[in-house]
């Protein structure tokens, strides 16, 4: 009988562990497939090779600022305005933490 519950316990364990790396995975995807439209214009990893500024090696919370700021008006922009209009608070994050990450 306790051996079928160490079994079952480390079944559940490693169920657990795989659930954690697969959502974790897919939190990555998202976050990589939200910043497809970014590297238009800041260039391939967030490294711009022009006059628009790199968002490379910055701050998640630099970038989910700066978001924010380009949403709410606080921040002047042309273009930037417009696509941080499009973006949830989750998306946001998920975007900066990609870029944050690339570092």
């Amino acid at each position: 009988m306790q051996n079928h519950l160490q079994i079952c316990l480390l079944i559940t364990t490693f169920t657990l562990s795989v659930m954690a790396s697969i959502s974790h995975a897919t939190e990555i995807s998202r976050g990589m497939m939200l910043s497809n439209p970014c590297t238009g214009c800041h260039g391939t990893d967030g490294k711009s090779p022009g006059d628009i500024p790199s968002i490379y090696g910055k701050s998640a919370a630099f970038i989910a600022a700066s978001l924010r700021d380009f949403q709410s008006g606080s921040r002047p922009a042309t273009v930037m305005g417009r696509h941080a209009l499009g973006y949830s608070e989750e998306e946001i994050t998920l975007i900066a933490n990609y870029f944050s990450e690339l570092q």
